[in-house]
């Protein structure tokens, strides 16, 4: 269970890191990955669990392979490796 919560906190660190990179709001991010910004929220304060099919829309909304957001503690140059 502690591992989880490590991980969603990772995954939260790594939307709101690139919510800043990118200077979108949840609005703009919601319009982007077809999510709601309510949901992005849930996602950021680790309320809901990403799931694959919103890591699938966050990927295709900042142009990378879904298992960046679904495994943000790999580095994305092995995970394009194995891909």
């Amino acid at each position: 269970m502690k591992r989880k919560a490590i991980l969603q906190s990772a995954l939260a660190l790594s939307v709101l890191g690139t919510l800043v990179l990118f200077c979108w709001r949840q609005e703009k991010l919601a319009a982007e990955s077809g999510l709601n910004a309510k949901n992005i929220s849930l996602l950021e304060n680790n309320r809901i669990d990403i799931g694959k099919k919103r890591a699938e829309q966050l990927a295709k909304a900042f142009g990378v392979h879904p298992a960046i957001i679904m495994f943000p503690e790999y580095e994305s140059d092995l995970i394009g490796k194995a891909a």
